[in-house]
């Protein structure tokens, strides 16, 4: 079957189809949201519903993406919600998913040698919201500023704003910490 044939069927309420297609995307769709949320099982209630509202909303998928980054979109704001619901300000990052992002000179995303993992995971958790989310969603997520403008609901300068704001607080966090004036 076709992939095609398959969200076809899927938006015709075939349950085979929907079955199929939930196994083709969970796996992917749960590490996504597992860079969000701390609990394993709240990463997979929120991958649940996730796709509980992808096939309810099937019918306003047009092919203009990729079925998986249309799902995975959904996935980051339900991740979103679910924090901002819990106010949890915690945030699982494994040593792989971070990158270094290379922009302009002035705007490098370079830390001392010091720095370790955790500590780029405590500043990044102390940061507030605005901030966490979009250097979240391009630092990690790869998201570029209108992927992020779209599903935060900004603007792209806004969110080239935020980024940007986020990676200075970002940078004096870890500044702080690396010269012992942080515990």
């Amino acid at each position: 079957m076709f992939k095609v044939d398959i969200i076809e069927q899927c938006k015709q309420n075939n349950r085979k189809a929907q079955l199929q297609l939930y196994n083709q995307y969970c796996d992917g769709m749960y590490i996504v949201a597992k860079r969000f949320l701390k609990d394993a099982a709240d990463a997979e209630d929120v991958v649940q519903e996730a796709f509980i509202k992808a096939f309810t909303k099937l019918h306003q998928y047009k092919a203009e993406v990729t079925f998986g980054a249309w799902l995975k979109r959904i996935v980051v704001n339900k991740c979103i919600d679910f924090l901002k619901a819990k106010k949890q300000h915690l945030v699982a990052l494994d040593a792989v998913s971070l990158k270094v992002v290379d922009t302009e000179e002035d705007s490098k995303w370079l830390v001392d040698d010091t720095i370790t993992l955790n500590d780029v995971k405590a500043a990044i958790n102390e940061l507030p919201d605005k901030y966490r989310y979009v250097v979240m969603l391009y630092l990690i997520e790869g998201y570029d500023h209108q992927e992020i403008s779209e599903i935060l609901d900004i603007t792209e300068v806004a969110s080239r704003t935020q980024l940007s704001r986020g990676k200075v607080k970002l940078q004096k966090l870890l500044t702080l910490k690396k010269n012992g004036t942080r515990s």
